[in-house]
This record gives C-alpha cells, sequence and structure tokens, in this order.
C-alpha cells in the first residue's frame, strides 16, 4: 500500500469540498475539489463527505490493566478508531490504578503498540483513589507518558483540601484536574437513579442533581482560590450548567484560572424516564454514573454545549463483562460502551436540530478536548503542514446499532438497536489509514 494517500472531494468542516494529499504523517497539501494529482498515491473517495480533524475523548475506560476480559487497550483502540477518534484519555480506575509513572508509562506503551490512535494515561489524584493522599502527580507528568490530566474518576475527591492540594500541584506544570462531581454524603455508593418519581416508583436509591452541583461549586471556587485548572467530567444537571456559566464569567474576568467541563452521548438523548418504561425498566445497560437524568436536564447540557459553557464531548467508555451487567440494577456495574456511537449521537442530537454544524462538532468532539488535554498534535485544522489525523463521515448515512457486531470486547451498549445519523467512513493517524468503507483497515 502506498503511504501517499489523495483524499478527493472531501467536505472540510462541512463546508466546501476539498483534496487533501497525506504524505509523511502530514497533511502535505489541501486543494480545490478535482485540483490536485499524484501518480504514486492511493485515491481515496471522499465525494459527499464531511472531513473533520480526527476526534479526541477526555474520558474512556480502556480496563487495562486488571480487567482484560471486559476490555484491553487493543481493543478499545480499535473502538475509538472505528467511532473516528485518533486519540482517547485512559482513566486511571484500573487494576493496579494508574497513580505511578510507572503504572502510566506503561498503559502509554500498550497504547502505542496497538498503533491505532494515540492512548494518553490519566493519572489518579490519589493513591490507589483512595481520596486521602496524593499520588505521584509530578512523577507521572515527568514520565515518558508525559501525564497532564489527573482524576479520581468512578469516585469524587471529596475532601477539599485534598482536592486543594491537588490543584496547587497540578498548577506548576500546567496540568488539569478532572473530578468526578458526586459528594458521598448525598449520593452514597448505592445511589444509582435519579431521585425523583421513577426512582421512588421503582425503589430504587435516588441520586439527586444536587450532589453533582455542590461539588462543580465548591472545585470552581477552589479552582479560583489556587489560580489552577479544573475540568468537570460527565456534566449532567441544569443546575451544573448554571454554576458552570457563573465561573466561566469569572474566570474570563480574572484571566488567572479556568473551568472546562464535558457531556457524554448518553446524557445529551437518554432520560431517566427510560428507566420506568416497559423496555427499558431495571435494565442495567442503562446504569450509569451520574445517572440518566430527566428531560429539562438533558435540554440545558445540549444548550450549554451549543453556546459553548460545556466544553467538549467526552464518551465516557465504560466496558464491563456479562457477569458485572447481569445483575439486580442496583448490583450492577455503573457504565455503558460508547467510542463506537458517539458521533453518530452527536449528529442526531446536535447537528440534525441545528444546535451545532459541523464545525461546531470539530469544536467540541477535537479540538477543544485536544487543548483541555494538551496534545499538541491532534485537534490541527485541516491545512497544509499540519498532522494527518482526520476523520471521513457521511452525513447522509444512518446507523442502526447492534451490539453484536461491536468491536469492543463488551456488549452493555445502550444505544442496542436504535438508528441514529452519520456514520464514520474513514480514520487516518497520521496519514495512515486506521478504517476504511466503516471498518478496521
Amino acid at each position: 500500500m502506498s503511504d501517499r494517500i489523495l483524499v478527493k472531494g472531501a467536505r472540510l468542516l462541512g463546508g466546501a469540498a476539498a483534496d487533501l494529499l497525506l504524505a509523511d504523517g502530514v497533511i502535505a497539501e489541501v486543494g480545490t475539489s478535482g485540483g490536485l494529482s499524484d501518480a504514486g498515491a492511493r485515491v481515496v473517495d471522499a465525494d459527499g463527505l464531511v472531513a473533520l480533524p480526527g476526534l479526541v475523548d477526555l474520558h474512556t475506560h480502556l480496563r487495562e490493566p486488571g480487567r482484560e476480559d471486559a476490555e484491553t487497550i487493543r481493543t478499545g483502540s480499535q473502538a475509538a478508531a472505528v467511532g473516528g477518534f485518533t486519540a482517547v484519555l485512559a482513566m486511571a480506575n484500573t487494576s493496579p490504578v494508574t497513580d505511578t509513572a510507572e503504572a502510566a508509562e506503561r498503559v502509554h506503551d500498550l497504547g502505542r503498540a496497538a498503533g491505532l490512535v494515540d492512548v494518553q494515561p490519566v493519572g489518579a489524584v490519589t493513591r490507589g483513589l483512595g481520596g486521602e493522599e496524593l499520588a505521584e502527580l509530578g512523577l507521572m507528568h515527568r514520565s515518558r507518558a508525559r501525564v497532564r490530566v489527573f482524576s479520581d474518576d468512578g469516585r469524587c475527591v471529596a475532601d477539599a483540601r485534598v482536592m486543594r492540594r491537588a490543584l496547587e500541584y497540578v498548577k506548576a506544570f500546567g496540568g488539569v484536574v478532572s473530578q468526578h462531581a458526586q459528594d458521598p454524603a448525598l449520593a452514597g455508593p448505592t445511589a444509582c437513579c435519579h431521585e425523583g418519581e421513577v426512582s421512588g416508583r421503582l425503589g430504587l436509591p435516588g441520586w439527586p442533581g444536587v450532589a453533582e452541583e455542590v461539588v462543580v461549586a465548591r472545585d470552581v471556587m477552589l479552582a479560583r482560590h489556587t489560580g489552577s485548572r479544573v475540568h468537570v467530567a460527565h456534566a449532567s444537571t441544569a443546575g451544573t450548567v448554571e454554576v458552570l456559566r457563573w465561573a466561566k464569567a469569572q474566570a474570563a474576568r480574572d484571566g488567572s484560572w479556568s473551568v472546562t467541563a464535558e457531556v457524554t452521548p448518553h446524557h445529551l438523548l437518554l432520560t431517566t424516564d427510560l428507566l420506568g418504561s416497559e423496555n427499558g425498566g431495571y435494565d442495567p445497560t442503562f446504569k450509569v454514573n451520574p445517572p440518566l437524568r430527566p428531560q429539562e436536564d438533558v435540554d440545558a447540557v445540549r444548550a450549554a454545549l451549543a453556546d459553548g459553557t460545556i466544553d467538549a464531548v467526552a464518551t465516557d467508555h465504560a466496558p464491563h463483562a456479562r457477569h458485572d451487567k447481569e445483575h439486580a440494577f442496583v448490583d450492577a456495574a455503573f457504565g455503558m460502551l460508547g467510542l463506537e456511537t458517539a458521533l453518530p449521537v452527536v449528529a442526531t442530537v446536535m447537528v440534525e436540530s441545528g444546535l451545532l454544524d459541523w464545525a461546531g462538532v470539530a469544536r467540541v468532539m477535537s479540538s477543544t478536548p485536544a487543548a483541555i488535554a494538551g496534545l499538541e498534535g491532534q485537534g490541527r485544522p485541516l491545512e497544509a503542514g499540519q498532522p494527518a489525523n482526520l476523520v471521513l463521515v457521511d452525513p447522509a448515512a444512518t446507523l442502526t446499532v447492534d451490539r453484536d457486531r461491536s468491536v469492543s470486547l463488551s456488549r452493555n451498549n445502550p444505544w442496542h438497536g436504535r438508528t441514529l445519523g452519520a456514520t464514520v467512513a474513514a480514520t487516518f493517524l497520521r496519514g495512515v489509514p486506521t478504517v476504511l468503507d466503516g471498518v478496521l483497515a
């Protein structure tokens, strides 16, 4: 196969059609549609397809090491590539936890060996995710893995003193702390359904929105106090949106600290009413943390993503082996698959409704998450001389999700049987095709 690829007629960010010549890992040339030729290049016909910078996921659980029965870094990388991603951040709640430089380098090296996406490890904030003693933040950052984002995701850094120390520590090297906002006094370990009519009717332990909102409010104040950077993982409530709007206005005025936030595809589309329906009631596939919320919260996070209050879409891809999900709802593991379907969900919710155009999708799924994570080679403009990390999307196609066709090892797919808009036609990592015609290359 030629190492030079000529992409013909792609609509850049959904705009005018153009040709792109990919060579030596970069976009060598960009020309008008039909205007470029290269006798030695492999031609990819992109007529009618939208070209976006490769997608970047700030929040992925790849399960390796420790739970290779649910996912491995290789299978998770395959799912990411099929979904149009060229970089993912791998969360630290593995076994052992990614709380040392050696552990971070192991994840980094396994990602490089897979070679399908850039796998950037997220370091734990505290040792063993215990919430008490800071992990090796500086050593992880100085390691070969160059860790920049730290999170105890799955658990909240509930102690304000510990959170303050973490924010102070990462400030020295421009790092960011990503918080799983869940006050354990308001939403304990058994809380699994949004607190309201549905949780009461089903007899499920309630997870009130305020348990998220009070932690977000505390943490943005701590970020302001320390002059540091905090990132809110999987924002899910209208109250959180209100706090974020206030905090972003303050940070823009002060200029010395910042707050960013992400929303998941499932919080953009699914609601807690699904649990009370005939088709979804007590189905542990829909058990996720934070829980699915009411429609008013869904509407709020959609609007916040459109206006920039929420900065990015992140999948929170959380694969689980069947024996961890096939339990009573209260006892089942939290989490859903998301890498392969994130772009179709965003197209369905945000593009078809007019809340975002394709340039906006590139902003929330590529350039902004890359900037938050400090990934210099990702999320770049589709211009000559830039790294050839890109995805081709068919905006006219639809995808009917079949969980049994997933390249993930797990099957806890909340979209099974649904028809979603837009499909990924091809993905390129530094000019090398990882996906062509919608399948792994």
